[in-house]
Protein backbone atom coordinates (compact mmCIF):
# COMPACT_ATOMS: atom_id res chain seq x y z
CA UNK A 1 0.00 0.00 0.00
CA UNK A 2 1.32 3.41 -0.98
CA UNK A 3 1.16 5.67 2.06
CA UNK A 4 -0.83 8.89 1.67
CA UNK A 5 -0.69 9.98 5.32
CA UNK A 6 1.67 8.42 7.84
CA UNK A 7 0.82 7.91 11.50
CA UNK A 8 2.72 10.97 12.67
CA UNK A 9 0.91 13.26 10.23
CA UNK A 10 -2.46 11.89 11.35
CA UNK A 11 -1.64 12.31 15.03
CA UNK A 12 -0.56 15.91 14.45
CA UNK A 13 -3.54 16.73 12.23
CA UNK A 14 -6.33 15.02 14.15
CA UNK A 15 -5.07 14.73 17.74
CA UNK A 16 -7.19 11.59 18.22
CA UNK A 17 -7.73 9.50 21.32
CA UNK A 18 -6.07 6.30 20.15
CA UNK A 19 -3.45 3.89 21.39
CA UNK A 20 -2.18 3.17 17.87
CA UNK A 21 -2.52 5.24 14.72
CA UNK A 22 -1.70 3.46 11.44
CA UNK A 23 -0.38 4.76 8.15
CA UNK A 24 -3.20 5.10 5.60
CA UNK A 25 -3.32 4.92 1.83
CA UNK A 26 -6.40 7.07 1.23
CA UNK A 27 -9.37 8.87 2.75
CA UNK A 28 -13.04 7.89 2.48
CA UNK A 29 -16.46 8.94 3.77
CA UNK A 30 -18.37 6.11 2.06
CA UNK A 31 -17.94 2.47 3.08
CA UNK A 32 -19.36 1.36 -0.31
CA UNK A 33 -16.49 2.86 -2.31
CA UNK A 34 -13.75 2.57 0.30
CA UNK A 35 -10.49 0.96 -0.78
CA UNK A 36 -8.28 -1.23 1.41
CA UNK A 37 -5.95 0.94 3.47
CA UNK A 38 -8.26 3.97 3.54
CA UNK A 39 -9.01 6.08 6.58
CA UNK A 40 -12.81 6.12 7.04
CA UNK A 41 -14.51 9.19 8.49
CA UNK A 42 -17.78 8.34 10.25
CA UNK A 43 -19.72 11.51 9.49
CA UNK A 44 -23.16 12.41 10.78
CA UNK A 45 -25.89 11.76 8.23
CA UNK A 46 -27.09 15.35 8.32
CA UNK A 47 -25.19 18.42 9.49
CA UNK A 48 -25.99 22.09 8.72
CA UNK A 49 -22.32 22.62 7.95
CA UNK A 50 -22.69 20.39 4.88
CA UNK A 51 -24.88 23.15 3.39
CA UNK A 52 -27.05 20.77 1.43
CA UNK A 53 -24.20 18.52 0.33
CA UNK A 54 -26.06 15.50 1.63
CA UNK A 55 -25.02 12.72 3.93
CA UNK A 56 -27.84 10.33 3.23
CA UNK A 57 -29.53 10.78 6.61
CA UNK A 58 -27.55 7.88 8.13
CA UNK A 59 -24.93 8.12 10.84
CA UNK A 60 -21.53 7.05 9.53
CA UNK A 61 -20.90 5.19 12.79
CA UNK A 62 -23.46 2.62 11.58
CA UNK A 63 -21.06 1.74 8.77
CA UNK A 64 -17.74 1.47 10.61
CA UNK A 65 -18.02 -2.33 10.70
CA UNK A 66 -18.67 -2.35 6.94
CA UNK A 67 -15.62 -0.14 6.46
CA UNK A 68 -13.56 -2.59 8.49
CA UNK A 69 -14.82 -5.49 6.38
CA UNK A 70 -13.77 -3.58 3.24
CA UNK A 71 -10.23 -3.22 4.55
CA UNK A 72 -10.20 0.25 6.11
CA UNK A 73 -6.96 0.93 7.97
CA UNK A 74 -8.78 2.92 10.68
CA UNK A 75 -11.93 4.95 11.32
CA UNK A 76 -12.31 8.48 12.66
CA UNK A 77 -15.25 8.38 15.07
CA UNK A 78 -16.83 10.45 17.84
CA UNK A 79 -17.35 7.33 19.96
CA UNK A 80 -16.10 3.77 19.81
CA UNK A 81 -18.28 1.29 17.96
CA UNK A 82 -16.38 -1.91 18.73
CA UNK A 83 -15.62 -2.58 15.09
CA UNK A 84 -12.55 -4.66 14.28
CA UNK A 85 -10.16 -1.83 13.33
CA UNK A 86 -8.34 1.05 15.05
CA UNK A 87 -10.86 3.74 16.01
CA UNK A 88 -9.48 7.28 16.22
CA UNK A 89 -11.82 9.12 18.59
CA UNK A 90 -12.25 12.86 18.02
CA UNK A 91 -14.92 15.29 19.25
CA UNK A 92 -16.21 15.98 15.71
CA UNK A 93 -15.42 13.75 12.70
CA UNK A 94 -16.46 16.42 10.15
CA UNK A 95 -14.27 18.97 11.92
CA UNK A 96 -11.48 16.39 11.82
CA UNK A 97 -11.95 15.98 8.05
CA UNK A 98 -11.62 19.75 7.64
CA UNK A 99 -8.51 19.70 9.85
CA UNK A 100 -6.93 16.95 7.73
CA UNK A 101 -7.77 18.90 4.57
CA UNK A 102 -6.08 22.04 5.94
CA UNK A 103 -3.04 20.04 7.02
CA UNK A 104 -2.75 18.44 3.57
CA UNK A 105 -2.88 21.90 2.00
CA UNK A 106 -0.32 23.29 4.46
CA UNK A 107 2.27 20.61 3.74
CA UNK A 108 2.40 21.26 0.00
CA UNK A 109 5.65 22.81 -1.11
CA UNK A 110 5.67 26.59 -1.52
CA UNK A 111 6.35 26.25 -5.25
CA UNK A 112 3.32 23.99 -5.85
CA UNK A 113 0.41 25.46 -7.80
CA UNK A 114 -3.13 25.09 -6.49
CA UNK A 115 -6.14 25.86 -8.67
CA UNK A 116 -9.83 26.33 -7.83
CA UNK A 117 -12.39 26.20 -10.64
CA UNK A 118 -16.00 27.38 -10.59
CA UNK A 119 -18.61 28.54 -13.07
CA UNK A 120 -22.21 27.95 -13.99
CA UNK A 121 -21.15 25.31 -16.53
CA UNK A 122 -17.98 23.63 -17.74
CA UNK A 123 -16.31 23.02 -14.35
CA UNK A 124 -15.67 19.32 -14.81
CA UNK A 125 -14.46 19.77 -18.38
CA UNK A 126 -12.13 22.55 -17.22
CA UNK A 127 -10.80 20.38 -14.41
CA UNK A 128 -9.95 17.61 -16.87
CA UNK A 129 -8.32 20.00 -19.34
CA UNK A 130 -6.35 21.75 -16.61
CA UNK A 131 -5.12 18.45 -15.17
CA UNK A 132 -3.97 17.28 -18.60
CA UNK A 133 -2.29 20.60 -19.35
CA UNK A 134 -0.43 20.68 -16.05
CA UNK A 135 0.77 17.11 -16.55
CA UNK A 136 2.01 18.09 -20.00
CA UNK A 137 4.03 20.81 -18.27
CA UNK A 138 5.80 18.03 -16.37
CA UNK A 139 4.04 18.35 -13.00
CA UNK A 140 2.68 15.68 -10.67
CA UNK A 141 -0.99 16.65 -10.42
CA UNK A 142 -3.70 15.81 -7.91
CA UNK A 143 -7.28 16.63 -8.92
CA UNK A 144 -10.72 16.16 -7.45
CA UNK A 145 -12.75 13.31 -8.89
CA UNK A 146 -16.32 12.95 -10.09
CA UNK A 147 -18.58 15.66 -8.72
CA UNK A 148 -16.78 16.21 -5.43
CA UNK A 149 -17.33 19.96 -5.46
CA UNK A 150 -19.41 20.69 -2.35
CA UNK A 151 -18.96 20.93 1.42
CA UNK A 152 -18.26 17.21 1.64
CA UNK A 153 -16.48 16.70 -1.66
CA UNK A 154 -14.00 19.60 -1.51
CA UNK A 155 -12.54 18.78 1.95
CA UNK A 156 -12.45 15.11 0.99
CA UNK A 157 -10.57 15.89 -2.23
CA UNK A 158 -8.18 18.22 -0.40
CA UNK A 159 -7.57 15.62 2.32
CA UNK A 160 -6.55 13.18 -0.41
CA UNK A 161 -3.76 15.44 -1.72
CA UNK A 162 -0.37 13.68 -1.71
CA UNK A 163 2.51 15.50 -0.05
CA UNK A 164 4.57 15.43 -3.25
CA UNK A 165 1.89 16.93 -5.53
CA UNK A 166 3.35 19.75 -7.59
CA UNK A 167 -0.07 20.98 -8.67
CA UNK A 168 -3.63 20.42 -7.45
CA UNK A 169 -6.95 21.20 -9.10
CA UNK A 170 -10.22 21.51 -7.19
CA UNK A 171 -13.71 22.02 -8.59
CA UNK A 172 -16.07 24.13 -6.43
CA UNK A 173 -19.82 24.34 -7.04
CA UNK A 174 -22.87 25.93 -5.46
CA UNK A 175 -26.64 26.13 -5.59
CA UNK A 176 -27.22 28.69 -2.82
CA UNK A 177 -25.50 31.69 -1.29
CA UNK A 178 -22.51 31.31 1.02
CA UNK A 179 -21.20 27.99 -0.28
CA UNK A 180 -18.18 28.89 -2.40
CA UNK A 181 -16.40 31.33 -0.09
CA UNK A 182 -15.54 28.93 2.77
CA UNK A 183 -14.45 26.25 0.30
CA UNK A 184 -12.16 28.68 -1.51
CA UNK A 185 -10.70 29.70 1.85
CA UNK A 186 -10.15 26.01 2.64
CA UNK A 187 -8.37 25.32 -0.67
CA UNK A 188 -6.35 28.58 -0.63
CA UNK A 189 -5.72 28.53 -4.40
CA UNK A 190 -2.89 30.30 -6.16
CA UNK A 191 -5.14 30.68 -9.22
CA UNK A 192 -8.94 30.81 -9.17
CA UNK A 193 -10.89 30.34 -12.40
CA UNK A 194 -14.40 31.72 -12.95
CA UNK A 195 -15.56 30.22 -16.25
CA UNK A 196 -18.90 31.95 -16.65
CA UNK A 197 -21.94 33.39 -14.91
CA UNK A 198 -25.23 32.01 -16.28
CA UNK A 199 -28.85 31.84 -15.06
CA UNK A 200 -28.43 28.62 -13.08
CA UNK A 201 -29.78 27.60 -9.63
CA UNK A 202 -31.99 30.66 -9.60
CA UNK A 203 -34.19 29.08 -6.92
CA UNK A 204 -31.27 29.29 -4.49
CA UNK A 205 -29.38 32.31 -5.88
CA UNK A 206 -32.30 34.53 -6.85
CA UNK A 207 -31.22 36.13 -10.12
CA UNK A 208 -28.22 36.54 -12.38
CA UNK A 209 -26.75 39.20 -10.07
CA UNK A 210 -26.98 36.71 -7.22
CA UNK A 211 -25.21 34.07 -9.30
CA UNK A 212 -22.46 36.58 -10.06
CA UNK A 213 -21.98 37.56 -6.40
CA UNK A 214 -21.75 33.94 -5.31
CA UNK A 215 -19.40 32.86 -8.09
CA UNK A 216 -17.03 35.77 -7.48
CA UNK A 217 -16.37 34.47 -3.97
CA UNK A 218 -14.08 31.90 -5.62
CA UNK A 219 -11.50 34.67 -5.09
CA UNK A 220 -11.93 34.59 -1.30
CA UNK A 221 -9.09 32.13 -0.73
CA UNK A 222 -6.55 33.86 -2.97
CA UNK A 223 -3.52 35.37 -1.28
CA UNK A 224 -1.89 38.66 -2.16
CA UNK A 225 -0.01 37.06 -5.06
CA UNK A 226 -3.00 35.10 -6.31
CA UNK A 227 -4.68 35.53 -9.69
CA UNK A 228 -8.34 35.44 -10.64
CA UNK A 229 -8.87 34.18 -14.19
CA UNK A 230 -12.30 35.47 -15.19
CA UNK A 231 -14.51 35.55 -18.27
CA UNK A 232 -14.21 39.03 -19.73
CA UNK A 233 -17.89 39.97 -19.51
CA UNK A 234 -18.02 39.31 -15.75
CA UNK A 235 -17.20 42.56 -13.96
CA UNK A 236 -15.73 42.03 -10.49
CA UNK A 237 -16.32 44.69 -7.80
CA UNK A 238 -13.76 47.41 -7.21
CA UNK A 239 -12.31 45.83 -4.07
CA UNK A 240 -11.40 42.67 -6.00
CA UNK A 241 -9.93 44.65 -8.89
CA UNK A 242 -7.78 46.58 -6.41
CA UNK A 243 -6.68 43.55 -4.38
CA UNK A 244 -5.96 40.90 -6.98
CA UNK A 245 -4.23 40.18 -10.21
CA UNK A 246 -7.00 39.74 -12.79
CA UNK A 247 -6.65 37.87 -16.06
CA UNK A 248 -9.64 38.22 -18.39
CA UNK A 249 -10.25 35.62 -21.07
CA UNK A 250 -12.77 35.58 -23.89
CA UNK A 251 -13.42 36.56 -27.47
CA UNK A 252 -13.70 40.35 -27.03
CA UNK A 253 -11.11 43.05 -27.54
CA UNK A 254 -10.87 43.59 -23.76
CA UNK A 255 -9.65 40.06 -23.03
CA UNK A 256 -6.10 39.61 -21.78
CA UNK A 257 -6.16 36.11 -23.27
CA UNK A 258 -8.28 36.29 -26.42
CA UNK A 259 -9.82 33.37 -28.25
CA UNK A 260 -10.12 33.76 -32.03
CA UNK A 261 -12.24 30.92 -33.40
CA UNK A 262 -14.47 32.48 -36.03
CA UNK A 263 -13.23 30.28 -38.85
CA UNK A 264 -10.12 28.38 -39.91
CA UNK A 265 -7.37 27.70 -37.40
CA UNK A 266 -8.04 28.59 -33.78
CA UNK A 267 -5.78 31.18 -32.16
CA UNK A 268 -5.24 32.10 -28.51
CA UNK A 269 -3.65 35.53 -28.25
CA UNK A 270 -1.94 36.71 -25.04
CA UNK A 271 -1.58 40.31 -23.88
CA UNK A 272 2.19 40.28 -24.41
CA UNK A 273 1.83 39.37 -28.08
CA UNK A 274 2.30 35.60 -27.88
CA UNK A 275 -0.07 33.66 -30.15
CA UNK A 276 -0.85 29.96 -29.96
CA UNK A 277 -2.30 28.44 -33.12
CA UNK A 278 -3.99 25.09 -33.46
CA UNK A 279 -6.20 23.37 -36.03
CA UNK A 280 -8.37 21.97 -33.23
CA UNK A 281 -8.93 23.12 -29.66
CA UNK A 282 -12.30 21.60 -28.68
CA UNK A 283 -15.72 20.77 -30.16
CA UNK A 284 -18.21 23.60 -29.76
CA UNK A 285 -17.80 27.28 -28.87
CA UNK A 286 -18.39 26.71 -25.15
CA UNK A 287 -15.66 24.09 -24.84
CA UNK A 288 -13.22 26.23 -26.78
CA UNK A 289 -13.97 29.01 -24.31
CA UNK A 290 -13.25 26.59 -21.45
CA UNK A 291 -9.98 25.57 -23.08
CA UNK A 292 -9.04 29.25 -23.42
CA UNK A 293 -9.69 29.74 -19.68
CA UNK A 294 -7.48 26.75 -18.90
CA UNK A 295 -4.60 28.07 -21.01
CA UNK A 296 -4.99 31.46 -19.29
CA UNK A 297 -4.85 29.78 -15.87
CA UNK A 298 -1.72 27.83 -16.78
CA UNK A 299 -0.10 31.04 -17.97
CA UNK A 300 -1.19 32.86 -14.79
CA UNK A 301 0.57 30.17 -12.75
CA UNK A 302 3.85 30.95 -14.50
CA UNK A 303 3.79 27.82 -16.65
CA UNK A 304 4.04 27.40 -20.42
CA UNK A 305 0.63 27.26 -22.16
CA UNK A 306 2.32 26.24 -25.42
CA UNK A 307 3.54 23.04 -23.75
CA UNK A 308 0.04 22.42 -22.39
CA UNK A 309 -1.89 23.13 -25.60
CA UNK A 310 -1.71 19.70 -27.30
CA UNK A 311 -2.81 17.92 -24.12
CA UNK A 312 -5.63 20.37 -23.49
CA UNK A 313 -6.88 19.96 -27.06
CA UNK A 314 -6.76 16.17 -26.78
CA UNK A 315 -9.05 15.95 -23.73
CA UNK A 316 -12.32 14.28 -24.65
CA UNK A 317 -15.43 15.59 -22.88
CA UNK A 318 -16.53 13.46 -19.90
CA UNK A 319 -19.59 11.26 -20.18
CA UNK A 320 -22.72 13.36 -19.94
CA UNK A 321 -20.85 16.57 -20.70
CA UNK A 322 -20.50 16.52 -24.46
CA UNK A 323 -18.88 13.17 -25.18
CA UNK A 324 -19.68 11.88 -28.67
CA UNK A 325 -20.83 8.26 -28.93
CA UNK A 326 -21.24 6.76 -32.42
CA UNK A 327 -23.72 3.94 -32.96
CA UNK A 328 -25.46 2.81 -36.12
CA UNK A 329 -23.74 5.55 -38.11
CA UNK A 330 -25.25 8.22 -35.82
CA UNK A 331 -23.20 10.51 -33.59
CA UNK A 332 -24.88 11.02 -30.21
CA UNK A 333 -23.68 14.12 -28.39
CA UNK A 334 -24.06 13.01 -24.76
CA UNK A 335 -24.64 16.25 -22.84
CA UNK A 336 -27.16 14.73 -20.46
CA UNK A 337 -25.53 15.51 -17.12
CA UNK A 338 -26.90 19.02 -16.66
CA UNK A 339 -28.61 21.91 -18.41
CA UNK A 340 -29.41 25.59 -18.11
CA UNK A 341 -30.63 28.05 -20.75
CA UNK A 342 -27.14 29.26 -21.71
CA UNK A 343 -25.54 25.82 -21.78
CA UNK A 344 -28.39 24.43 -23.88
CA UNK A 345 -27.91 27.23 -26.41
CA UNK A 346 -24.19 26.55 -26.54
CA UNK A 347 -24.73 22.81 -26.90
CA UNK A 348 -27.18 23.38 -29.75
CA UNK A 349 -24.66 25.66 -31.49
CA UNK A 350 -21.90 23.11 -30.99
CA UNK A 351 -24.00 20.29 -32.46
CA UNK A 352 -24.75 22.40 -35.51
CA UNK A 353 -21.00 22.76 -36.13
CA UNK A 354 -20.91 19.04 -36.91
CA UNK A 355 -21.64 18.10 -40.53
CA UNK A 356 -24.64 15.79 -40.56
CA UNK A 357 -27.33 14.27 -42.74
CA UNK A 358 -29.82 15.50 -40.14
CA UNK A 359 -29.52 17.44 -36.89
CA UNK A 360 -31.78 16.14 -34.12
CA UNK A 361 -32.14 17.42 -30.56
CA UNK A 362 -33.58 15.51 -27.61
CA UNK A 363 -34.07 18.08 -24.86
CA UNK A 364 -35.19 17.60 -21.25
CA UNK A 365 -36.36 19.96 -18.52
CA UNK A 366 -33.94 22.51 -17.11
CA UNK A 367 -34.45 22.61 -13.34
CA UNK A 368 -34.06 25.16 -10.53
CA UNK A 369 -34.99 28.14 -12.71
CA UNK A 370 -37.69 29.57 -10.46
CA UNK A 371 -40.69 31.54 -11.70
CA UNK A 372 -39.15 32.20 -15.12
CA UNK A 373 -38.81 28.51 -15.96
CA UNK A 374 -41.56 28.24 -18.59
CA UNK A 375 -40.48 31.41 -20.40
CA UNK A 376 -36.84 30.31 -20.38
CA UNK A 377 -37.79 26.96 -21.93
CA UNK A 378 -39.94 28.55 -24.61
CA UNK A 379 -37.18 31.04 -25.33
CA UNK A 380 -34.92 28.28 -26.63
CA UNK A 381 -36.92 28.03 -29.85
CA UNK A 382 -34.69 30.47 -31.74
CA UNK A 383 -31.57 28.50 -30.72
CA UNK A 384 -33.12 25.39 -32.29
CA UNK A 385 -33.09 26.99 -35.75
CA UNK A 386 -31.13 24.67 -38.03
CA UNK A 387 -32.32 21.45 -36.37
CA UNK A 388 -34.45 19.13 -38.47
CA UNK A 389 -36.33 17.71 -35.50
CA UNK A 390 -36.50 18.66 -31.83
CA UNK A 391 -37.93 16.19 -29.31
CA UNK A 392 -38.93 17.45 -25.84
CA UNK A 393 -39.30 15.62 -22.54
CA UNK A 394 -40.72 16.96 -19.29
CA UNK A 395 -43.51 19.30 -18.19
CA UNK A 396 -41.40 22.44 -18.62
CA UNK A 397 -40.24 21.42 -22.09
CA UNK A 398 -43.87 21.48 -23.22
CA UNK A 399 -43.37 25.25 -23.50
CA UNK A 400 -40.52 24.79 -25.98
CA UNK A 401 -42.48 22.19 -27.94
CA UNK A 402 -45.30 24.68 -28.45
CA UNK A 403 -42.88 27.47 -29.40
CA UNK A 404 -41.12 25.45 -32.11
CA UNK A 405 -41.95 25.76 -35.76
CA UNK A 406 -44.48 23.00 -36.59
CA UNK A 407 -42.05 21.28 -38.95
CA UNK A 408 -39.46 20.95 -36.20
CA UNK A 409 -41.72 19.35 -33.61
CA UNK A 410 -40.60 15.76 -33.27
CA UNK A 411 -42.71 14.98 -30.21
CA UNK A 412 -43.24 15.73 -26.54
CA UNK A 413 -43.48 13.33 -23.60
CA UNK A 414 -44.12 14.18 -19.93
CA UNK A 415 -41.23 12.08 -18.60
CA UNK A 416 -38.37 9.76 -19.57
CA UNK A 417 -40.41 6.65 -18.80
CA UNK A 418 -42.84 7.51 -21.60
CA UNK A 419 -40.25 8.75 -24.10
CA UNK A 420 -40.62 6.93 -27.42
CA UNK A 421 -37.02 6.39 -28.55
CA UNK A 422 -38.28 4.79 -31.76
CA UNK A 423 -39.57 8.19 -32.87
CA UNK A 424 -36.17 9.78 -32.22
CA UNK A 425 -34.38 7.00 -34.08
CA UNK A 426 -36.73 7.30 -37.05
CA UNK A 427 -35.70 10.96 -37.41
CA UNK A 428 -31.98 10.09 -37.34
CA UNK A 429 -30.81 8.17 -40.41
CA UNK A 430 -27.14 7.17 -40.66
CA UNK A 431 -24.96 10.26 -40.83
CA UNK A 432 -27.13 12.18 -38.35
CA UNK A 433 -26.16 13.98 -35.16
CA UNK A 434 -28.42 13.63 -32.09
CA UNK A 435 -27.86 16.03 -29.19
CA UNK A 436 -29.17 14.78 -25.82
CA UNK A 437 -29.32 17.59 -23.26
CA UNK A 438 -31.20 18.09 -19.98
CA UNK A 439 -30.85 18.35 -16.21
CA UNK A 440 -29.40 15.22 -14.66
CA UNK A 441 -32.59 14.08 -12.95
CA UNK A 442 -33.88 13.33 -16.44
CA UNK A 443 -31.83 11.65 -19.15
CA UNK A 444 -28.72 11.10 -17.01
CA UNK A 445 -30.61 9.44 -14.17
CA UNK A 446 -32.62 7.25 -16.55
CA UNK A 447 -29.70 6.15 -18.74
CA UNK A 448 -31.34 7.56 -21.87
CA UNK A 449 -28.09 7.92 -23.84
CA UNK A 450 -27.19 4.28 -23.23
CA UNK A 451 -30.68 3.16 -24.25
CA UNK A 452 -30.51 5.30 -27.40
CA UNK A 453 -27.05 4.00 -28.30
CA UNK A 454 -28.12 0.38 -27.82
CA UNK A 455 -31.23 0.89 -29.94
CA UNK A 456 -29.20 2.46 -32.74
CA UNK A 457 -26.70 -0.40 -32.60
CA UNK A 458 -29.55 -2.89 -32.87
CA UNK A 459 -30.90 -1.00 -35.90
CA UNK A 460 -27.49 -1.32 -37.56
CA UNK A 461 -27.15 -5.03 -36.74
Amino acid sequence: MAVLHDARFLRESLAPEADAVPDVGGVSIDSRTLRPGDLFFALAGEDPRYRGAGGGGRDGHDFVAAAAASGAAAAVVSHRTGADLPELVVPDPYGALLALARAARDRLAAESRVFAVTGSSGKTTARGMLTAGLEACGLRVHASEGSLNNHLGVPLSLARTPADAQAAVFEIGTNSHGEIEPLSELVRPDVSVLLNVLPVHLEGLGDLAGVRREKLTIAAGLGASGCLVIEETVRPPEDLRARLCLCRFGRGAGADVRLEDDGGAVQVRFADGRVLRTDFLAEGPHRRSTACAVLAAIDAAGLDPAAALPAVAAVAPPAGRGRIVTRGGVRIVDDAYNANPASVRLALAGALELDAAAHVALLGDMLELGDAAEALHAGLADACTGFDRVFCVGPLMASLHEALAPGQRGGWWPDCERLDLAAVIAAAPPGSVVLVKGSNRGFWKHGTVTALANALADRDA
